[in-house]
């Protein structure tokens, strides 16, 4: 290798390095100008997180608030319990969809833009929510027309819930039965069937039947009856408590019983009348039939 040839690798080898160190601090500036650009969109991020946050918890507290001047508003107006339920679960929803709008503007979202998609997508929506949309009409037929209020004891006749109407929400309707379970119903569901309102009059009649033996004293036991019925500490005094014979059936004579007592005095009054019943029926020989089967055996010769 001659010194020719020495000096153009040398002069080559510089013109490499001093073309590395330009690509370095190219690309140390190009990092360093997007990393000063970066930065303030970091800030202004942190700062729309920031305000986001700030506007929610701010907007919570309104809402409930506004939630709570409803409820003294309705409660001194003397409003049917279902409508303050119903209207603090309509306000509710509205307000915290108004705060999402307000939260989502901080973020260069308009509420022009979401009605736009709101109103685009409006019957796919609809279509989507075509349950709840019934459920909630339901809901106000139900506070406007008044089958039934909270704290009545209904039977839905369709799929056979019954319970005492513990709330009336927006889209359900919760039933709290005897032994304490909850039952949610769709309003949609209330709405469009039959239901039966056991609670909607302040009195209710016990209707009993009583079947005796055609060898008893019937007599006896129809003053018997009329003795437990009249004595019956719940009964209405008002009204007249009847004993009469409903039917001659195949094995035994039937006889009824009506008598009126309070809506709340129902079932505790059913339950000491016939435990009475019977207990009077045994101390004078009248016998209550009960299926039974005699056998009878014959000897062949």
């Amino acid at each position: 290798m001659d010194i020719h040839d020495i000096t153009t690798e040398t002069r080559t080898l510089e013109t490499l390095e001093q073309a590395a160190e330009k690509l370095k601090e190219t690309d140390s500036d190009m990092i360093r100008e997007w990393l000063n650009g970066l930065v303030p969109e970091l800030l202004g991020f942190a700062l729309q997180i920031l305000m986001a946050v700030v506007l929610y918890a701010v907007g919570s507290r309104v809402i409930k608030l506004a939630r709570k001047f409803l409820r003294r508003w309705l409660k001194k107006a003397d409003a049917d319990t279902g409508v303050r339920q119903f209207l603090d679960a309509l306000l509710k929803y509205f307000l915290y969809f108004v705060l999402i709008i307000l939260i989502l503007t901080l973020f260069g979202v308009t509420a022009a833009s979401v009605v736009a998609v709101i109103g685009s997508a409006g019957l796919a929506l609809g279509l989507a929510l075509q349950g709840s949309l019934s459920n909630f009409a339901g809901g106000v037929l139900i506070l406007l027309l008044k089958p039934f209020k909270v704290g009545d004891f209904i039977k839905e006749d369709t799929h056979g819930n019954e319970g005492i109407v513990d709330e009336i929400s927006i889209f359900y309707t919760r039933l709290l039965t005897a032994d304490q379970k909850t039952v949610v119903i769709p309003n949609g569901v209330l709405a469009n069937s039959s239901l039966t309102n056991v609670t909607y009059c302040d009195r209710r009649r016990i209707d009993m039947e009583i079947g005796i033996a055609y060898e008893a004293d019937l007599k006896l036991a129809k003053e018997i009856l009329k003795q437990q019925a009249e004595s019956e500490r719940c009964r209405l005094q008002e009204e007249e408590a009847l004993v009469f014979v409903s039917e001659l059936g195949a094995s035994e004579v039937k006889l009824g019983l009506r008598i009126w007592v309070k809506t709340e005095d129902y079932w505790t009054a059913k339950w000491r009348l016939t435990e009475n019943i019977k207990l009077a029926f045994d101390e004078n020989q009248i016998e209550i039939p009960y299926q039974k089967i005699d056998v009878q055996m014959k000897e062949h010769f």
